[in-house]
């Protein structure tokens, strides 16, 4: 596989689980060796820590903590290892941790240590952001407050690479995505390059004892059908509905969205 993430972009790297998306990114971040080709950093190897390290933040997707420091000892000591300088409570502050200052790690719940995780990636604002799973385990309020933190990042300058099973969260925020499955990038593209491509959807449900409406595609009572003209056979629906004096349960209808897309990599 190869790719290619430009300066303040936020890229997505998704994937079916065991696509390959963790081992890519520990390629990237000098963990793991790659089996040929190359990879580079600012114009480095990865495996030049002196020139990479100071500049790259990650977090992975257990970071495994001492549990006997604090939360402030745990980014301080990430911030020394690294290179990087910063403000420990204004980082933590970003990171909704500043109540736990001085927390033993042993006593955090699972969504404050990936708070945590993100601190120390934040850390000394780095160019590079990784981000491996990082809302996996927070509440909804967490996760807009990480987001809303990211945001932050990259209003100040940092690119940032995503992995994620939460596609809505790509959907809205990549610039541009790439697919993975079974070790290959399959697909590439902004998320509205991606979707264009194949049809609308159309999706809604009917009473029992309703007509057969004007259209095929019913799956278990429930309707599915794929357009090119969403506007034209939408209207056709609603005018049967509404001479028919059917309710159309569960409608749904858009372009396609990222997680049909994912869904087609099996099919590929």
């Amino acid at each position: 596989m190869s790719f290619h993430v430009q300066p303040g972009e936020l890229y997505a790297l998704l994937g079916t689980n065991g696509a390959g998306k963790t081992s890519t990114l520990e390629v990237v971040e000098g963990h793991r060796r790659a089996t040929s080709g190359s990879v580079r950093i600012f114009g480095k190897s990865p495996k030049d820590r002196r020139a990479v390290r100071p500049r790259t933040g990650i977090m992975l997707q257990d970071s495994g903590f001492s549990p006997d420091l604090t939360v402030a000892e745990s980014v301080g000591l990430i911030g020394r290892l690294s290179g990087r300088r910063d403000d420990i409570d204004r980082v933590l502050g970003i990171a909704g941790l500043s109540r736990k200052i001085d927390t033993l790690v042993s006593q955090l719940s699972g969504g404050e240590k990936r708070r945590l995780d993100f601190a120390t990636a934040a850390y000394g604002g780095p160019e590079l952001v990784i981000l491996d799973e990082p809302t996996t385990g927070l509440d909804i309020q967490s996760r807009d407050a990480l987001w809303a933190a990211v945001d932050r990042l990259r209003d100040d300058g940092s690119t940032v690479v995503l992995t994620t099973h939460y596609l809505e969260e790509a959907q809205q925020r990549a610039d541009r995505v790439g697919l993975m499955h079974e070790g290959t990038l399959r697909r590439e593209g902004t998320v509205a390059e991606l979707t264009q491509s194949p049809p609308s959807l159309i999706r809604f449900a009917l009473p029992p004892g309703a007509p057969e409406p004007p259209m095929v595609g019913a799956l278990n009572g429930a309707f599915h059908i794929e357009t090119f003209n969403l506007q034209e056979d939408l209207h056709r629906l609603l005018d049967w509905a509404h001479d028919a004096g059917v309710e159309l349960l569960q409608l749904e209808a858009g372009p396609t969205r990222l997680d049909d897309v994912f869904r087609a990599l099996d099919a590929d």
